[in-house]
């Protein structure tokens, strides 16, 4: 079924279709993504997807492990602490590069984070792609038998906890120059949440609080982070009126720390067949005579900023701190998309949301990433080889 349906995609593609898929987006908010948004999906065939389901639940039993905490404190210990951590991350987003072993077709774990992805962007691009292609309704980009409802519900269970979306933010730093603010714009739209700078907060002893769009002060009770330590970092021109380490009177929806913990950094913790050969560096007996195989990273980066691909001898013997970085074994993608002019490479990204109450995680959707270049996903780049992000779609 899925062969038959890239077929027929193939055969009702064209340039003009897309052009209107792309307008239907930018028509929203009289906004277009910055980054590229793809012409095709990802058709997953049954047997990739029960790979990738049985991936995620080996990273899920890791990450759901009783000691998981005590395994990542040195990654807290080696980046900012942030107190009152909950029991366990609300979001995962897990990245699997589709690629060719031993002439056969497998997920490989490419990176984890314990950090909130384009939930909302990737529920609405799925319904302007059934607008250009209807037979696109006969498949789903969901996973565990939810469909658009019960996503949507689920993602309303982690983001508000009970508590009044006005009192819910998603904090950024400068939201609107962000590559990713559609999917602010479209959080904002769909489930109510404010989008407010980091440098818009007002505290008041151990509470924080932000100015609507009336002037009124309203107290903040939850915070949708999607802010990175890296960029915060750099931004040392920013003026906040309180500090993310402070003991603060707020609740968590993606607590800080999880970016952290969930990260490269458990990835030598991960063995087996979906698994890639990763050695923290600092770790790392000598280095291999063959480094043309690998890829260095640092841990804790975001978008792939700072990753070497073609690594050489000296970038290793001149990283200074090397409990911040990976060595990687590189794989081999397939181009398994026959897209209507060639073959393309993919990643997908499988979307997890775990609210307080439940026992586990639960994996409810995806982003593809398309390429026909060496490395995909970085920065969202807009170089000669990119084809931008999508979304994967599934048998129902």
């Amino acid at each position: 079924m899925i062969e038959s349906r890239r077929a027929q995609f193939n055969r009702e593609f064209s340039v003009e279709k897309y052009q209107d898929f792309l307008a239907d987006i930018a028509a929203d908010f009289d906004y277009a993504p910055t980054f590229r948004v793809a012409e095709t999906p990802f058709f997953i065939p049954n047997e990739v997807k029960k790979q990738l389901e049985e991936a995620c639940q080996e990273v899920c039993d890791f990450v759901s492990k009783p000691d998981f905490k005590a395994i990542t404190q040195r990654a807290i210990d080696l980046n900012t602490a942030v107190p009152n951590e909950d029991a366990h991350t609300q979001f995962m987003a897990i990245d699997f590069g589709i690629c060719e072993e031993n002439g056969k077709i497998v997920p490989k774990l490419i990176e984890v984070q314990g950090f909130p992805s384009i939930f909302n962007f990737q529920f609405n691009l799925y319904q302007k792609i059934q607008k250009q292609y209807p037979f696109i309704a006969e498949l789903t980009p969901y996973m565990s038998g939810m469909d658009s409802d019960t996503y949507l519900e689920k993602l309303k269970e982690v983001l508000f906890n009970g508590h009044d979306k006005s009192e819910v933010v998603l904090l950024e730093i400068e939201p609107e120059k962000q590559n990713t603010k559609i999917d602010f714009y479209y959080c904002r739209r769909d489930l109510g949440i404010p989008v407010i700078c980091v440098t818009d907060v007002i505290k008041e002893g151990d509470q924080l609080f932000y100015r609507d769009e009336s002037g009124a002060k309203i107290r903040i009770k939850r915070i949708y982070n999607r802010v990175i330590f890296d960029e915060l970092d750099l931004r040392q021109d920013l003026k906040l009126q309180f500090s993310f380490q402070d003991k603060l009177d707020v609740e968590w929806a993606g607590h800080p720390n999880w970016y952290t913990r969930i990260s490269k950094f458990i990835l030598p913790y991960l063995s087996g067949k979906y698994f890639i050969e990763t050695t923290l560096l600092s770790e790392l007996d000598q280095i291999p005579e063959d480094l043309e195989n690998y890829v260095l990273k640092p841990l804790f980066s975001f978008s792939g900023s700072g990753v070497i691909f073609n690594v050489k001898r000296e970038d290793i013997e001149q990283v200074k701190d090397k409990d911040l970085y990976i060595l990687q074994k590189k794989v081999a993608y397939a181009p398994v998309i026959q897209s209507p002019d060639g073959k393309v490479k993919v990643e997908v990204r499988i979307l997890v949301l775990w609210p307080e109450k439940d026992e586990k995680p639960t994996l409810v959707g995806n982003l593809s990433r398309l390429s026909r270049g060496e490395m995909i996903g970085v920065k969202f780049n807009k170089d000669k080889d990119w084809v931008g992000g999508s979304i994967g779609l599934f048998e129902k």
